[in-house]
C-alpha cells in the first residue's frame, strides 16, 4: 500500500512594498520622502494675488502721504506716489509729538508683551501638566473671561486707575493688561502637545521643584509659541486705542492717541493722517523684519518636534 505526502505548506506572511522593493528600493522611497514638493503655477499666480491685495493697503498709504490733501480727495484717486513725502512725516511727527507716543508705545507694548509671554506660559504649563484641586474649574473661569467684552469693565477700571493716582499715566495702561486669558489659553494648548509628560516626571525623579522644571525644560520647549505670543501681543498693545484714550491724554499719549490729533478740526488734511498712520506702522514693519525669519524658524523646528 502506498501513501502519497502531501506537499508541505509555505505560508508565508504577505511581504511590505518596502520589502518587496528590496534595499535599494528602500533608499530610493526615503530619497522621495525627502525631497520637496513644487507647487504648481496655479498656486504661485494665487499667492501673487494674496501678497498684492495684503500689501496695497500700505502701499495706498505711503501715496496719500506723499500727496497733498486736494489730490487724495480728486476722483480717480492717485495710485503713484507724490512729492511731498518727508515734508508730510516732518509736519506729522511735530504736530501730534510723534516722539514721545513712540516712546510711550513701545514702553507699554514691550512691558505687556514680556509680562503677558512670561504669565501666560506659567499658568499654561501649570494647566496642562500640573495636577491640584480645582484645575479644570479655574481653567474654565479663564476661558470665561474671553466672552466678556472689555467695555464693561471700563467705567470701574477707572475709578480704580483714578484711586491708585495713575491717571494720565502709562501704569494705568500697562497694569490691567499683564496678562491675557487668550494668552494663558493657548500656552495651555501648545505645552499639552508639544511637552512629554515624561520630561516632568524625569525632572522629578532628579528632585527638582517646579520652577527649576519651569525653568530648565518648560522654557525650551515652549520657546516656539513663547515667540509667536509675544508678537501677537506686542502688535495689539501697539495699537491699542480705546483704553489708552479713556485713560491717557495729550500730554502723555500713545501712538494711537497720538494720532487723534491730526484729525482735529473742521477740515481734515487727508495726506497728514496717512503720513501719520505710515510713522506709526513702521516700527512694528522694522520689527518684522528683524525679527521674523527667528520666528517662523521657531515656529517650524516646534512642529517638527512636535
Amino acid at each position: 500500500m502506498t501513501t502519497h505526502s502531501l506537499p508541505a505548506r509555505t505560508d508565508t506572511p504577505a511581504r511590505t512594498p518596502a520589502e518587496k522593493t528590496g534595499r535599494g528600493g528602500r533608499r530610493l522611497l526615503r530619497q522621495r520622502a525627502g525631497r520637496q514638493h513644487h507647487a504648481g503655477p496655479l498656486a504661485y499666480l494665487l499667492l501673487a494675488v494674496m501678497a498684492l491685495l495684503s500689501i496695497f493697503p500700505l502701499y495706498w498709504t505711503m501715496v496719500a502721504a506723499s500727496t497733498d490733501n486736494t489730490r487724495v480727495s480728486q476722483t480717480p484717486p492717485p495710485f503713484l506716489p507724490g512729492p511731498n513725502l518727508f515734508s508730510n512725516l516732518a509736519r506729522a511727527w511735530d504736530e501730534a509729538a510723534m516722539g514721545k507716543a513712540m516712546i510711550n508705545s513701545l514702553i507699554v507694548a514691550g512691558v505687556i508683551a514680556m509680562s503677558t509671554v512670561m504669565f501666560a506660559t506659567l499658568a499654561g504649563f501649570a494647566f496642562a501638566k500640573l495636577r491640584f484641586k480645582g484645575r479644570n474649574v479655574l481653567l474654565m473661569l479663564v476661558i470665561g473671561t474671553m466672552m466678556v467684552p472689555p467695555q464693561l469693565g471700563v467705567v470701574p477700571l477707572f475709578m480704580l486707575m483714578s484711586e491708585l493716582g495713575w491717571s494720565q499715566q502709562l501704569p494705568a495702561v500697562i497694569f490691567p493688561t499683564l496678562v491675557s486669558a487668550v494668552g494663558v489659553f493657548f500656552m495651555r494648548q501648545y505645552l499639552s502637545e508639544a511637552l512629554p509628560d515624561e520630561l516632568v516626571e524625569a525632572g522629578r525623579v532628579d528632585g527638582a521643584h517646579s520652577l527649576r522644571i519651569f525653568w530648565s525644560i518648560v522654557l525650551p520647549v515652549a520657546r516656539p509659541a513663547m515667540a509667536v505670543l509675544f508678537m501677537i501681543t506686542f502688535v495689539h498693545a501697539w495699537n491699542d486705542f480705546f483704553w489708552p484714550f479713556v485713560v491717557l491724554d495729550m500730554t502723555n499719549p500713545t501712538v494711537p492717541v497720538a494720532l487723534t490729533q491730526l484729525s482735529a478740526g473742521y477740515v481734515r488734511d487727508q495726506s497728514l493722517i496717512m503720513a501719520g498712520a505710515l510713522l506709526g506702522t513702521l516700527p512694528l514693519l522694522v520689527m518684522f523684519v528683524v525679527f521674523g525669519r527667528r520666528i517662523v524658524s521657531g515656529i517650524m523646528a516646534g512642529a517638527v518636534k512636535g
